[in-house]
């Protein structure tokens, strides 16, 4: 059990998943109670299709949490270089094949961010004579954990922030999976298709993608929510004498009725915001309470959907899906990934249309990066992070950081 600041949350671990989040909750000084968030959240599942179809790499297509383990594959975290000093440290245990206990010593550590230069807020009141400058920096807690799955290291961290907001951070890092060529030099490449680019003389990195999904089960004030879209249109108006503006942009919102409604690809498209919202409570001026899913863009898959690899990694299509809960629906997958045919998991679930209105949700939410390999990540690559955000959304009567 965690306590800091107005947030209390529980940290597991698990050797499919890794770090758990679960029960986490924020106290509100306005109505003095603390208020559920986040029923439970982790890494579902990490898909790694390689595109080199040669003899020897065309299987290379790895389920990384369920074939080999996310939390499995977790690394002993060095103090004063992974995590700070003074972090608090915790070991993750885990069933070996023969039945015996295993401690990984160190497999997460939990820390506060300081001094890192980020602001929570600031103003500078210059109608003030003198000017009257208020600034408040970042404070926040970090919980992290490094899987090392094969040549590449997983930095995940859950961030809990004085704002409200959560926001999950991986970093890629560690070494590139690369093949040997008889080629020395670019130019000597004519016809042949050789999957990837030439790093160094008789060295090929391979072109391949990471698509990681997060069961996100939101319990925002309660379990009952629902999932509100909201796009923002352009809005035309007619010419008048007293109009010297012609146009403006709007929101319009609507709630999605079935899972077939939530499956949103983030590339492309007009601006939208997505919310877990609360569709028995509003706030006190009227607006649907919730939390807002602040992502970066999306990618979705190049490959094929009638490959084989991609439809046992059908839950790349989308960027964000909502299913019913269901406490046997954890791995985006399949029960067993690597007996999977693509007959389990997060795809067929949703295939089946349920309602998600006003019922107890879980958002998935998949995120990822084409890797085209160059240069500069050769022999050991330097970390590339991709981060969302769970942000309160008329959640709090006002900025709760104050």
């Amino acid at each position: 059990l965690i306590r800091w600041e107005e947030w209390s949350f529980h940290i597991s671990f698990d050797m499919r998943a890794g770090v758990i989040i679960s029960l986490a909750s924020i106290f509100d000084h306005e109505k003095n109670e603390s208020r559920s968030v986040l029923y439970r959240g982790f890494v579902s599942e990490l898909f790694v299709p390689y595109m080199d179809l040669t003899e020897e790499w065309y299987y290379r297509t790895f389920f990384d949490a369920g074939e080999n383990g996310f939390g499995l594959c977790a690394s002993p975290l060095v103090p004063g270089k992974d995590c700070p000093e003074k972090s608090v440290f915790i070991d993750g245990y885990y069933v070996s094949g023969d039945g015996s206990g295993v401690k990984i010593p160190n497999a997460v550590c939990v820390f506060e961010r300081r001094d890192s230069g980020d602001l929570l807020w600031r103003h500078t009141e210059v109608l003030l004579q003198p000017p009257v400058v208020v600034v408040k920096p970042e404070v926040s807690l970090v919980v992290r954990m490094v899987s090392t799955v094969g040549n590449y290291d997983y930095v995940v961290d859950w961030e809990f922030r004085r704002t409200g907001a959560i926001k999950v951070t991986v970093g890629l890092t560690g070494l590139l999976e690369v093949r040997g060529t008889q080629y020395r030099h670019r130019d000597e490449v004519q016809e042949e298709e050789i999957y990837g680019t030439l790093l160094t003389e008789n060295t090929i990195g391979t072109n391949h993608d990471h698509f990681l999904i997060f069961h996100l089960d939101l319990d925002v004030d309660g379990r009952n929510n629902s999932f509100l879209k909201s796009t923002l249109e352009t809005a035309v108006v007619e010419e008048t004498s007293s109009r010297r503006r012609r146009s403006y942009w709007r929101v319009r919102s609507e709630t999605a009725k079935t899972e077939s409604d939530a499956r949103i690809s983030l590339n492309g498209g007009p601006a939208s915001e997505y919310s877990v919202v609360n569709g028995n409570e509003r706030s006190g001026v009227g607006n649907p309470m919730g939390y807002k899913l602040v992502h970066g863009g999306g990618i979705g898959p190049l490959l094929w959907e009638g490959d084989y690899p991609q439809i046992r990694g059908g839950f790349s299509k989308y960027n964000v899906w909502v299913t019913p809960y269901d406490g046997s629906e954890k791995w985006a997958a399949g029960l067993y990934a690597d007996q999977s045919r693509g007959d389990d998991g997060l795809a067929p679930w949703s295939s089946r249309d349920r309602g998600i209105e006003n019922e107890d949700i879980v958002m998935w939410y998949s995120m990822g990066i084409h890797h085209a390999p160059c240069q500069e990540d050769f022999p050991i690559m330097a970390a590339v992070t991709k981060s969302f955000e769970l942000r309160p959304n008329n959640f709090f009567r006002r900025n709760p950081s104050l």
